[in-house]
């Protein structure tokens, strides 16, 4: 392995035969080329995926209510359904174990001044609970709290851009706000990642908010994250019966698609993670697939090099080399041209991903990358590949007796 004079022949056979290595070699390296590019495409739609469920908690149940399109008990449709404090209580008790954070929200687009400074913005009256619905991160001070609720105190959490258009520069914590006529102090800023749209939002507490619109106990929506112990399919079941509870509650007709809507992520995600399971399986076997095309075009090169050669390996055996040794040189030949090959697949393809990457998100495809550790499986792959198909002609060869390799034109 480590013959000095050896190394020397095998480097010198590649000099003198450059055809002959590029062309065992492209196969090795185009191979691993396609097998990275196409899994990080693979990857990019399924970070693109992922991130259309960023904003949200992903176990989310979302209820809210609309004009009804049936008549029901002697109602008439086109009624308006509207829930109340009352009505989400009765939610998230229907079976508490199955709830996990949870929030009603009231809201209303209010105009807010700071200051010279002023601008329409969505007023969110919300719960605590809103901060894990919403996976807001607190960047300054503190969120709404239980005694805020309890004794409708006038303050407001501020999202990152409200913070940048009104009070721009300085430290918010503090700050008085204008809502509608009604000062409100600031306790918190926070960063949201569904982008800027969610950061121009503010929170104030529910009970505040309803009071400033005339004592109303009106919920607008209803955020309920249900347990990290339910399955998808357990999921599923309970949004319907919330939605079902609610409908009977608000006497809507069990076949009103309108009067009561649920928004379930547990059904869009399982629709999403059987679209992702079946793209990364076509994904998948075209780059094995790639893979395989790579190690049947190195073999078939591999035999093609290794008959040129039988004249020379009879030459070899004349003088007295050992069968082993002619398959050694031929084997560690092969491996040294696969390895150097392999890696040349690998730069470009990398190289490729990292520059094409930033202007694939139009395409859908996000941030596309493959692991190191699948690349180096498909690059032990190859190179195992190169080895067997090397050995398996260079074998026989070295089985051929001397006076017919040295006839062989």
């Amino acid at each position: 392995m480590f013959d000095l004079d050896r190394w020397q022949e095998i480097f010198s056979s590649i000099r003198s035969n450059v055809l002959r290595t590029v062309l065992s070699g492209f196969t090795v390296a185009l191979g691993l080329f396609i097998f990275i590019v196409l899994f990080g495409i693979g990857t990019g739609l399924q970070n693109a995926f992922s991130e259309g469920f960023a904003g949200d908690a992903k176990n989310l149940i979302t209820i809210y209510t609309g004009k009804t399109t049936l008549a029901y008990k002697g109602l008439q449709s086109d009624r308006d359904v509207t829930m109340n404090n009352d009505d989400y209580d009765f939610l998230i008790n229907t079976d508490k174990e199955k709830v996990g954070a949870a929030s009603p929200r009231y809201s209303a687009n209010l105009m807010v001044k700071y200051g010279k400074e002023s601008g329409t913005y969505q007023i969110h009256g919300a719960e605590p609970g809103e901060q894990i619905i919403e996976n807001r991160k607190i960047i300054d001070g503190r969120y709404i709290n239980p005694f805020d609720l309890q004794r409708k105190q006038n303050v407001a959490v501020i999202g990152r851009m409200v913070q940048r258009d009104l009070i721009k520069n300085g430290s918010s914590i503090g700050k008085e706000l204008d809502i509608n006529g009604t000062m409100f102090k600031v306790i918190g800023v926070f960063s949201d990642d569904g982008g800027d749209r969610d950061e121009r939002h503010i929170t104030v507490p529910i009970t505040t908010l309803q009071q400033m619109k005339k004592g109303s106990d009106t919920v607008n929506i209803a955020y309920i994250s249900y347990s990290d112990k339910l399955t998808p399919e357990q999921a599923i079941k309970y949004g319907d019966e919330l939605k079902d509870k609610l409908k009977v509650r608000k006497n809507v007709s069990p076949d009103d698609e309108n009067g009561v809507r649920v928004w379930n992520n547990a059904k869009n995600m399982n629709d999403t993670f059987t679209f992702m399971a079946v793209l990364t399986a076509i994904v998948g076997f075209i780059g094995l697939g790639t893979l395989l095309a790579g190690i049947i075009g190195i073999s078939n090169i591999m035999v093609y090099i290794v008959k040129e050669r039988t004249r020379e390996i009879g030459v070899r055996k004349a003088i007295g080399a050992k069968p082993r040794s002619i398959v050694t040189l031929i084997v560690q030949e092969s491996v040294v041209i696969t390895v150097i090959s392999g890696c040349v697949g690998v730069g470009i393809g990398v190289l490729t991903l990292n520059l094409i990457g930033g202007s694939l998100e139009e395409f859908f495809i996000k941030n596309p990358s493959v692991g190191w550790g699948a690349i180096f499986m498909a690059f032990i792959a190859l190179v195992f590949s190169g080895l067997i198909a090397g050995f398996v002609p260079a074998y026989r060869a070295s089985k051929i007796k001397p006076i017919e390799a040295l006839r062989t034109e």
